[in-house]
């Protein structure tokens, strides 16, 4: 809690010594130098807006830690603008996610751009945009001919990348996933089911690097860590949000082919409700939201589910509490 505290203080300072600096460019008469700080601080508090009275969302994630806090994150800040707001969280892959959106069982979920290009829209990995921002519109584009809403992206980015130990990096001199060449054939490759068939995963790590691993062994998500400190995996595929990684001292190991994609999560929603709500609250409201969850805080975030065993409604709501969006 001291470290999130601490975080999102510094962030909160930053914002508000920026905009007080530059002032705001639809105040006339500049009122904006009187008082900037003060008035930064109350601006960014989740205020009811009256086009969301009686308006219905259901918010739902996949299956993973930063999921599950992104989707609380978005549910109890939609809920303090207004809406009434039912969750489905824990929904399993991105292509059961999408069903449901598409079938309107939800109504919204946060999404990783590089995994929408890859697992819906058929880039290939070497043709998705490495520029966030492209990579962001390519994926609105593909969401818009299906009737969906992507929001502007989060701040943070958490990519897929490949973990050894420190010990396992030393041994075999690794650097580099090229480093893995001649040795994949003796280590054991672990990841989430669906890396199987994922070119961001082990599909992408035999097509564009040629490794050819021992054997590759599905795990849960919340596991991949686990499995490589206790010595049954040689190689993980995490994501560079995981806390894990710093205390556990990992290694991730530089993707020299550029094979990862940019993953800034996005919300996506059905058209209807953005028609219902108004497109312009919403983006406001959602990029109010997600304005500091910046990849510290999410690390940080993260680890307070997944290491000291906080529920992801619980950080949630200290997120949205300590940056000041909520009472």
């Amino acid at each position: 809690m001291k470290q999130l505290r601490i975080i999102l203080a510094v962030l909160a300072l930053a914002l508000a010594t920026g905009l007080a600096a530059c002032g705001d460019d639809d105040d006339e008469g500049g009122q904006a130098d009187n008082g900037g700080g003060t008035d930064t601080a109350a601006a960014t508090q989740i205020e009811a807006n009256p086009a969301f009275e009686g308006q219905s969302i259901t918010i739902g994630s996949k299956n993973f830690t930063e999921q599950k806090i992104l989707g609380e994150v978005f549910a109890q800040g939609f809920e303090a603008a207004g809406f009434t707001v039912e969750k489905e969280l824990n929904l399993g892959d991105e292509a059961t996610a999408l069903r449901a959106l598409e079938g309107g069982s939800i109504d919204a979920y946060p999404e990783y751009t590089g995994t929408a290009l890859l697992s819906f829209f058929d880039v290939a990995s070497e043709d998705i945009p490495t520029e966030p921002a492209a990579a962001f519109e390519q994926a609105r584009q593909g969401f818009e001919e299906m009737d969906l809403t992507a929001f502007p992206p989060t701040p943070f980015t958490s990519s897929n990348e490949v973990a050894v130990t420190q010990e396992t990096a030393e041994r075999l001199e690794l650097e580099t996933i090229s480093d893995l060449e001649g040795e994949a054939g003796n280590l054991s490759l672990y990841g989430s089911p669906e890396c199987r068939q994922r070119l961001d995963c082990l599909l992408g790590l035999q097509q564009v690097y040629g490794l050819e691993f021992e054997e590759f062994v599905p795990v849960a998500i919340d596991l991949r860590h686990e499995v490589l400190e206790n010595g049954r995996a040689d190689v993980s595929i995490v994501f560079t949000t995981d806390p894990q990684i710093q205390r556990n001292n990992e290694v991730l190991l530089e993707d020299d082919q550029g094979m990862f994609p940019p993953y800034n999560s996005t919300l996506v929603m059905r058209d209807q409700i953005v028609e219902e709500a108004g497109q312009e609250e919403l983006t406001a409201l959602v990029q109010q939201i997600q304005e500091g969850l910046t990849d510290e805080v999410m690390q940080e975030l993260n680890a307070r589910v997944d290491l000291d065993k906080e529920t992801p409604e619980a950080v949630a709501q200290a997120y949205l509490s300590e940056s000041g969006l909520i009472g």
